[in-house]
């Protein structure tokens, strides 16, 4: 009985042992092309291994000893039991429908049946559709969560699926085929029936025009709806690429909406051309290359502003090297292969004609790398920015941080309504408006203060829609009140505007003139023109330069006049200098012809203010008038009018005087305006240049290696950040500090340990 006893004991472990090396077997043949960190390439609903793991899923004791059953799970799934099936398996081609499982599928673009190996001869065909393989019944509620489990895995197929898994992925076919929160692993099982559709009849003419268009247009659709995941993103962008290099004629005019992919085939085909024609290498291929090397990868700014980074490279480029740079043939020839996505096909080798291979080059590489770096550096203000919470490439704030080349009215919606606004208050108002009107186009909270920074937002924003500004702090010598006026003009002063002269000059008497037409709170249409015609008759001055002064103009005349810190200036003038301005002042105080006691009066307080002598109002009024054969009468009523008194010519021509005596008298006295800006709290940076938030985060996220999305999720949220702007600003940090960074935002996260220790110092 012992012996008998002992020899079924060594036959089960025999059994045992034979299974698992069976197992391992057919795992070792299918990890061919496993890459070496599997969840860094494609996500599964839950956590999967390489490595084989064996758990019971049903065990059975009856009292005859009949041997225990057991299903040994590896990480492809579960191993494949033989199907009932003995249908050859064939393609359903789109138009036709099918009911599987009590599930009606609308249309087709799969594979179905019961028999069917694998191209590369390896077990089934993972994309095939068995409905004789046991399914879980159709979920009652179909918003309820997509059913996953292990057994979908790295590599799934549909055999090796369980049986919810497959309920799950029939429930997904009946569908739109368009949820982006199904598990991947459903998604891949999709695309390998078309990878094996293509493939295997790429000699043949078994598929149509029609139908590899079709195909085509499938996988492209499936690539935006799940770009998000870079494995199938990468994955469907080289076979698109693959398509088309297939059928060159038929897919020649959509080569360009193909996303972009890492050592496109075409691009080293079209490369290897271009150098062999002995052509010069553009600006398209030059980026082309770039996105295309193993000696260079692009960083954040480049890749989230993908668009921007690719207009301004191109710019920078042109900038450079002009229409572009000359490569000579290298003696390696171009080799080129497919990897599939499929464990079901092996990788496919292009036979392509004798052809160098230039992409290996690292020369010319050397000469673009700088040209990208510096795009890049460009772009990481605006990177940032869009980085953060509830930011968009629309927003006023975003905008100006653009380079200047990339921001106008005809690609941006925000400066074109902003430029519309302008003009119809240019045309409408004279261009005058309020601050606080114009902030309002920003987006942004109104300021407690107009700073430097608010100014050149401001500032940024009507020059991006060509738009000038009075008062301009850079030409004016004033500054924006966050409670007062400005003035908008057309066109905007120009890059290149640097006012002459005759325009400081000008500006300056502008600024006394406006002091002098307001004092009685009103401005008479004609002490206006007095003062435009100091602009007007100006030869010295040039178109752009009088349009800003006319601008500046209306603003003065809008704006209370400020005398702060003018007494004691005008006490250091000379005599005749003294002389001077108050000629100048009573000469636009009786601009419109009439000086009622009311004038006068008003006249009399701002000698006061200016530190002059009040009772001397009447006899310089009445030395200017005489001195221009004029006479004047001194009226009590407001009704009460005087001779027309002309400007003396010598007022007009002030201005043009060769002397500096006017210039230095009107500078000393009108010096820009100190004036305290309002302090604006702000969150002050940590001594190692992190935020206490973000330097908390960082903290935590050193206690281990990997991290799951949803757990740096939960961190987050309870310091009221967002993951990706979290984990931005945190590698911006690491940047600056040992220019790499730190966190590897792929999936899951990632902490790179050697750069933690290069932080540390």
């Amino acid at each position: 009985m012992e012996y008998f006893l002992g020899a079924i004991a060594i036959y089960i472990g025999y059994l045992w042992i034979s299974g698992t090396s069976k197992s391992n077997t057919v795992n070792k043949s299918k990890t061919r092309n496993a890459p070496s960190q599997t969840s860094r390439h494609r996500t599964s609903s839950s956590a999967s291994s390489s490595v084989n793991t064996s758990s019971f899923s049903s065990f059975d004791c009856s009292d005859d000893d009949e041997f225990a059953t057991f299903t040994i799970e590896t990480g492809f799934g579960y191993e494949l039991e033989e199907s009932s099936n003995k249908q050859k398996g064939r393609w359903i081609g789109e138009s036709e429908q099918l009911t599987i499982n009590g599930r009606k599928l609308k249309r087709g673009l799969f594979y179905f049946g019961g028999v069917m190996n694998s191209l590369d001869g390896y077990g089934i065909e993972p994309s095939l559709v068995d409905e004789k393989r046991p399914v879980s019944k159709p979920p009652l509620n179909e918003n309820a969560e997509t059913h996953s489990d292990e057994s979908l895995g790295y590599w799934p197929s549909y055999a090796s699926l369980s049986q919810g898994c497959r309920g799950a992925y029939l429930d997904w076919l009946a569908s739109e085929r368009s949820n982006p929160n199904i598990p991947i692993g459903y998604v891949f099982i999709y695309f390998y029936g078309f990878e094996r559709r293509i493939i295997e009849n790429k000699a043949t003419s078994d598929v149509s025009d029609p139908e590899f268009i079709a195909i085509f247009d499938e996988v492209l659709r499936l690539n935006k709806v799940f770009s998000a995941n870079r494995s199938f993103n990468r994955y469907s962008s080289d076979f698109l690429e693959l398509m088309a290099l297939f059928r060159p004629s038929l897919l020649e005019y959509r080569m360009d909406e193909i996303p972009d992919t890492h050592n496109a085939l075409s691009f080293k085909i079209k490369l290897a051309n271009t150098v062999v024609n002995d052509q010069i290498v553009g600006v398209k291929l030059a980026l082309a290359w770039l996105k295309n090397t193993f000696e260079y990868s692009l960083k954040m700014p480049a890749r989230r502003c993908e668009e921007e980074f690719r207009k301004l490279f191109e710019i920078r480029f042109s900038q450079k090297f002009g229409e572009g740079i000359s490569v000579k043939p290298n003696k390696t020839k171009l080799r080129l292969s497919y990897n599939a996505a499929s464990n079901g096909i092996h990788g496919i080798d292009l036979a392509v004609e004798e052809l160098p291979d230039p992409s290996i080059l690292k020369g010319p590489i050397k000469k673009l790398i700088p040209i990208a770096e510096a795009c890049t550096e460009e772009l990481a203000s605006y990177s940032r920015y869009l980085g953060k919470a509830d930011t968009s490439k629309n927003d006023i704030a975003a905008l100006m941080l653009l380079p200047k080349e990339l921001v106008n009215e005809s690609n941006s919606p925000v400066i074109g309504e902003f430029k519309k606004w302008a003009e119809q208050v240019i045309e409408n108002q004279d261009g005058l408006t309020t601050v606080k009107e114009f902030w309002s186009h920003t987006g942004m909270p109104f300021p407690k203060g107009i700073n430097k920074k608010e100014h050149e937002l401001l500032t940024n924003l009507a020059t991006k829609a060509n738009i000038g500004i009075a008062p301009d702090q850079r030409f004016h010598q004033a500054k924006v009140k966050a409670d007062g006026n400005i003035v908008l003009f057309t066109p905007a002063h120009g890059e290149f505007f640097e006012p002459s002269q005759a325009f400081n000059q000008v500006s300056l008497a502008m600024r006394l003139g406006a002091m002098v037409a307001t004092i009685d709170g009103y401005v008479d249409q004609e002490e206006k023109l007095v003062l435009q015609k100091l602009v007007d008759q100006d030869e010295n001055m040039s178109q752009s330069e009088k349009n800003s002064l006319k601008a500046y103009l209306i603003w003065r005349l809008n704006s209370p006049a400020n005398t702060a810190g003018l007494k004691a200036r005008i006490e250091k003038l000379k005599t005749n200098e003294i002389e001077f301005l108050k000629k100048f002042m009573i000469s636009i105080a009786l601009a419109d012809g009439k000086v009622d006691s009311t004038e006068i009066k008003q006249i009399e307080k701002l000698y006061t203010s200016l530190g002059l002598d009040r009772s001397l109002v009447t006899s310089d009024i009445h030395h200017l008038t005489s001195s221009s054969s004029r006479t004047i009468t001194r009226s009590e009523s407001s009704d009460t009018s005087a001779n027309t008194f002309k400007l003396d010519e010598g007022i007009l021509a002030m201005h043009e005087s060769e002397t500096s005596d006017a210039k230095t008298m009107l500078e000393n006295i009108f010096a820009v305006d100190d004036e305290p800006e309002i302090d604006v709290i702000s969150e002050q940076a940590e001594s190692d240049g992190l935020d206490h938030a973000h330097k908390e985060l960082f903290d935590t996220l050193l206690s281990k290696e990997t991290w799951s999305r949803n757990e740096v999720n939960e961190f987050c949220g309870k310091l009221s950040l967002m993951v990706d702007g979290a984990i931005e600003t945190i590698n911006d940090w690491a940047y600056e500090k040992v220019d790499a960074p730190v966190l590897d935002d792929d999936g899951d996260i990632y902490v790179d340990l050697e750069i933690v220790e290069e932080l540390k110092g």
